[in-house]
């Protein structure tokens, strides 16, 4: 089968197409024939070895290879059909069309995905493209505003980054919680913003967001634009500080914020079939949509790499993949 490969660190470049021995499902796996597939901010982070800060750089390469990329074919976002189920695998059957976040191999025809992990079946009513623009974003925003910060309904949000890729299900969300939102975002983006529910929006390139007063519940943070220190002063009492991206000085500033009574949430979030089919029921509910900036072919993936890169996407960006139909390049 075809896949998308990168074995050394660097930009889009380093990213081609290669013939690599197709996966056969093990007891409790499916194979999934990929239709479609996200690039993401993960995938640019683990392609470039782009880890933020010092720690978290040395972390991350003993993580994912320290001169290398351990696991050479990215993506965690896809959808697709099921073509084989391993030994005891009840929940699937081949011609199920599913949607799903893997530990990454989604870039390539085939993938091998636990039955029991991130996989349900395909939202009634979207296609394969845009279910694979759900899982990455739409799970971040829901676990970190939902389970994380507790959103409250009443409350007031302000999402940094609304118009990217974890941005537009993050103000979603907050709003099927019941929250006010405020979404932040270029100028050309705030109508995306606002058709998405936001009630306020504020244009970075005229206002900056540090100067913000709010008084905001929650600030989530999607961007890495503000920390603890920045965003206080727009916090209420009691307000919670919800960065994605965080380094070794948000530790000592979470102390901070206790003191100040605050709240600085750093947390990872998990990725279940819960958190799948709780998307799949706010879609069926009308709270939310997917989200894409663009479709590129496979044989296009670094160009959609270099896309993710700009950090100017406005929603996801998705590859979609025909089997026996991306050409062939030397990797």
């Amino acid at each position: 089968m075809k896949a998308a490969i990168n074995t050394r660190y660097g930009g889009p470049e380093v990213v081609s197409l290669a013939e690599i021995p197709r996966p056969r499902p093990g007891k409790g796996e499916v194979l999934v024939r990929v239709a479609a597939a996200g690039v993401t901010t993960a995938d640019w982070r683990l392609r470039a070895a782009a880890f933020p800060g010092a720690i978290m750089a040395t972390v991350g390469r003993l993580m994912f290879g320290l001169f290398r990329p351990r696991n050479p074919v990215l993506g965690s976002d896809y959808a697709g059909t099921v073509v084989e189920v391993g030994k005891g695998v009840t929940d699937f059957a081949p011609g199920d069309r599913v949607y799903g976040f893997s530990g990454g191999g989604a870039h390539a025809e085939y993938l091998v995905a636990k039955a029991g992990g991130a996989i349900a079946p395909l939202p009634a009513g979207l296609s394969d493209a845009e279910a694979a623009a759900l899982p990455f974003g739409g799970q971040t925003a829901l676990e970190f505003l939902g389970r994380f910060a507790a959103v409250k309904p009443g409350e007031r949000v302000l999402v940094l980054g609304a118009s990217g890729g974890v941005g537009v299900y993050a103000v979603q969300v907050a709003r099927a919680l019941g929250a006010e939102v405020t979404g932040v975002a270029s100028g050309g983006n705030l109508a995306l913003v606002e058709s998405l529910g936001a009630a306020h929006t504020v244009d970075y390139r005229k206002t900056d967001p540090a100067g913000l007063t709010g008084p905001y519940d929650v600030v989530f943070d999607t961007i890495g634009a503000l920390d603890y220190a920045r965003a206080a002063p727009m916090l209420a009492p009691g307000g919670r500080f919800v960065p994605l991206t965080y380094g070794l000085r948000d530790v000592w500033l979470g102390r901070k914020a206790k003191r100040n009574g605050h709240r600085q949430i750093v947390a990872v979030n998990g990725d279940s079939r819960e958190g799948l089919d709780r998307l799949s029921d706010m879609v069926a509910a009308g709270q939310l949509r997917p989200v894409i900036d663009r479709v590129y072919p496979f044989e296009a993936i670094r160009e959609a790499h270099a896309h993710v890169d700009s950090r100017r996407r406005k929603g996801a960006v998705i590859v979609t993949i025909e089997p026996g139909k991306a050409q062939l390049k030397v990797a």
